[in-house]
């Protein structure tokens, strides 16, 4: 059966939403401060970069585009898996999985603790379940 592309696209706006929700709560408002002292003690030069409103609406793009990955993860796996929370979280698995290896290099140049990057990364993969779990409940195969 083929996917449904409009709901991929609908799963994946209303996981992006929760996930710029999340980012901007988690990440500005909670953490933000603490991220950017780590990041400055190493690299002063940053101060006041990715604040402007290019940086963040690429940012908000960018989360948009992860959301319709991980409906489209969920679409394809469905009909293997079955709908529901397991198939959510294993579509979530690879996205999270692939930023928490992209983003390492945070800790290798010491931009970021461990502990706030693990912080981090729970919440991240919290999140990603969340945002994959609104896909999959929006997601319906053509015709159903």
């Amino acid at each position: 059966m083929a996917i449904n592309t409009a709901k991929v696209i609908t799963g994946g706006i209303a996981a992006g939403i929760i996930m710029n929700v999340s980012g901007f709560v988690v990440q500005s408002m909670l953490l933000g401060k603490r991220m950017e002292a780590e990041m400055l003690a190493v690299a002063p030069s940053l101060q006041g970069k990715g604040m402007g409103g290019s940086a963040i609406a690429g940012r908000v793009l960018t989360q948009f585009a992860v959301g319709i990955l991980l409906a489209w993860l969920y679409a394809a796996m469905r009909p293997r898996f079955g709908p529901g929370m397991k198939t959510a979280i294993m579509a979530a698995i690879p996205v999270w999985v692939c930023g928490f290896l992209f983003y390492l290099d945070w800790l290798y140049m010491e931009m970021m603790t461990p502990a706030t990057y693990a912080i981090v990364s729970v919440v991240m993969a919290i999140t990603l379940a969340i945002a994959a779990a609104a896909a999959g409940a929006l997601y319906r195969e053509d015709g159903v």
